[in-house]
Parts: C-alpha cells; sequence; structure tokens
C-alpha cells in the first residue's frame, strides 16, 4: 500500500487581510535579524556594549583596525555574523523548496541525506586527495549533494506507488545513516584528520572567512534567484499534476529546476559550514502558519527565517558554551528534535 500526507489548506480569508498579515511577518522578520546580528556581533567570548559594536563596524567599514578591545572583538566577529544569515537562509530556501518538490512535511536536507552526502565527498577530499580550496571544497560538495539526492530519490521511488514522503524519508534516514558511517570510518584511524574535520562536520559559522563567503556567494545568488523566479509554477504543482499542466506549467522542469536549486544551496552552505540540519524543517512550518502557503510569500520569507534562527543559534551555542562555545550545528539540532516529533505526530497518514 502506499502513504501520503494529507496536504494542508490555507484558511479562507480576503486578499486584503492575507496580505496585509504578510507584510507584517516581513518586517518583523528584517526586525528580527537586524536583533539578532546586534545580539550576535555582542555576545561571545567577550560581550561587549553598543557604543563598541558601532566603534567596531565603522573601523570596519572604513577598513582599519580599531584599538579597542571590545570594537575589535566586533570586528572578527562580523564575518560569522554574516555566514550565518547567508547559511541560515540559503538552508531555510532549500527546505522549503524541497518540502514543496516532494509534497513531504518532512522533508530538509539533513532528513533527506543531502547534507551527508556533501560532508562524506568533502570529507573524502580531504582524506585523499589534499584539498584545501573554497572551489574545491564547493565542487566536491555538490557533487556528493548532487548524486545522494539522485540515488535518495531512486531508492524512494522503488515499489508501489512510486516516490511517496515517507519512502523518501526512510530513504533519506537510511542513507544518511551509512554515509555517515562511512565518514566516520574514513576518519576514526586518522586523529590528524580527525581534529582538522570534527568541528566542521558538526556544523558551524566559527570557521567563516571572507575568501570562502566569496566562493559560494555566486552559487547562492544564481540559486535562490531561480528558486524564487519558480515560486507560482510550485503553487500550480501543489494543486496537482494535472492541473499545474492545465495552467501550462512544464511539471518536469519545474520539478527539476526547484529539486535542482534546493540541492545546491544546501551543497554551497555544507561546503564552508558543515552538515547543519533541521533548519529547513523547522522553518518552512513555522512561515506556512504565519504567512500561509503561497510559495511566492513562502520562499522568501523562509529565507528571511533561516537566517534569523542560525544566527541565534550561533549566539546561543556561544553564550552557553562559554568560554568555549557550542556549535551551531548542535544547537538547530536540540530545537528541531522536538519540532520533528510534533510534524511528525500532526502529519495525517492515508495508508502505510
Amino acid at each position: 500500500m502506499t502513504q501520503a500526507a494529507t496536504p494542508v489548506r490555507p484558511r479562507a480569508s480576503s486578499p486584503a487581510v492575507g496580505a496585509r498579515r504578510r507584510v507584517v511577518v516581513i518586517l518583523v522578520a528584517v526586525v528580527a535579524i537586524m536583533a539578532s546580528v546586534v545580539l550576535s556581533l555582542a555576545f561571545g567570548s567577550r560581550p561587549v556594549t553598543i557604543e563598541q559594536i558601532t566603534q567596531g563596524l565603522g573601523a570596519w567599514l572604513h577598513g582599519v583596525t580599531p584599538r579597542d578591545i571590545g570594537a575589535i572583538a566586533v570586528q572578527q566577529r562580523i564575518p560569522r555574523t554574516v555566514l550565518a544569515i547567508v547559511a541560515g537562509a540559503a538552508l531555510a530556501l532549500s527546505g522549503a523548496l524541497m518540502q514543496a518538490v516532494t509534497r513531504n512535511p518532512i522533508a530538509d536536507p539533513g532528513i533527506l541525506g543531502v547534507n551527508t552526502g556533501a560532508a562524506l565527498f568533502v570529507v573524502c577530499g580531504i582524506a585523499f586527495f589534499g584539498i584545501s580550496t573554497p572551489f574545491e571544497f564547493l565542487g566536491l560538495a555538490l557533487v556528493g549533494a548532487i548524486l545522494v539526492a539522485v540515488l535518495v530519490y531512486f531508492v524512494g521511488s522503488v515499489g508501489a506507488g512510486g516516490a511517496t514522503p515517507i519512502k523518501l524519508a526512510l530513504a533519506g534516514a537510511a542513507t544518511t545513516a551509512a554515509l555517515s558511517s562511512l565518514v566516520a570510518a574514513i576518519l576514526l584511524p586518522r586523529a590528524d584528520l580527525m581534529n582538522q574535520v570534527r568541528f566542521w562536520q558538526v556544523g558551524g559559522v566559527g570557521g567563516a572567512n571572507w575568501a570562502t563567503m566569496a566562493a559560494i556567494t555566486p552559487v547562492l545568488v544564481v540559486a535562490a534567484a531561480l528558486a524564487l523566479a519558480h515560486g507560482p509554477a510550485l503553487n500550480a504543482l501543489a494543486l496537482g499534476d494535472d492541473v499545474a499542466v492545465g495552467l501550462g506549467v512544464h511539471v518536469g522542469r519545474t520539478r527539476i529546476v526547484a529539486a535542482a536549486c534546493g540541492v545546491t544551496l544546501c551543497a554551497a552552505v555544507t561546503s564552508v559550514a558543515g552538515p547543519i540540519g533541521f533548519v529547513g524543517l523547522m522553518v518552512p512550518h513555522v512561515v506556512r502558519l504565519l504567512a500561509g502557503t503561497d510559495q511566492r510569500w513562502l520562499l522568501p520569507v523562509s529565507a528571511l527565517g533561516g537566517a534569523v534562527l542560525l544566527t541565534l543559534a550561533d549566539t546561543i551555542g556561544r553564550v552557553v558554551g562559554y568560554p568555549s562555545e557550542v556549535e551551531a550545528g548542535v544547537v538547530t539540532a536540540f530545537l528541531g528534535a522536538p519540532v520533528l516529533v510534533v510534524i511528525a505526530r500532526r502529519t495525517r497518514i492515508r495508508a502505510l
């Protein structure tokens, strides 16, 4: 028998009310990003004041090194704050795309194994080929993410009913477990390699630098732009393939492009920040509750929400782990596990 999750229909409301609510959600998200940036710059191994944040930002904009130690700390936190914003936005957008393409309420780059595939190829590149440049990391992460995404879809499509949500989730979980074992098998015998990648493997933005961000930015911009442009087509897909075809949507091409954008966004982030999970799972669900299911709004608002979540997760990790820090990937996993349980319990299942 096949299994599918019953799609959630948006509540009926007037267009004016819906538009006002979405504008409010966007404004709140923008304010939340600004607040999270201030918190990220203020807290760490050395808390700083608003005045020192201003001094540090001013010195950074003018390309000079400030004399005040607090302002210097702020200047050093700017790259990781920028990476947290970019990575969080990309991961949340990736999750929203995967949920739309697969019609799977628990689709997420981590659950479907895309993160782990990218991580495995990067670890192999470090261990066996000595890769070190940002472009090498990005290239291997893209190859690994794409191959694993195709593998998971193929495994999840086997049998009656095709690629149902539960089959995809199970295929992704099994693939993730197998690939994680391979990563461990490569790392454990080599202490030097373990020390080199152990923090990256957990997932975090502590190793942010401008060179790596410059390498992935063009890829992220192109993938995000293509994803946002396909919002109307994804809305049509939610009505069913037959209706989408009747509305003039090329179903196969839309799915391929949207899925490719989701995989690319995830792989690019994984190449510089490691496999950070649950951001793409949590944020789109919260956004649906606040802004509805219209993909033209869901995708950009999810990106804003992801930026807020990962920036706050990184800040929380620094505060909780003081004087050291807890990687952002650990914090998002701690927050995301209960959300996954709630989603799984609330999802209505037709058959199994």
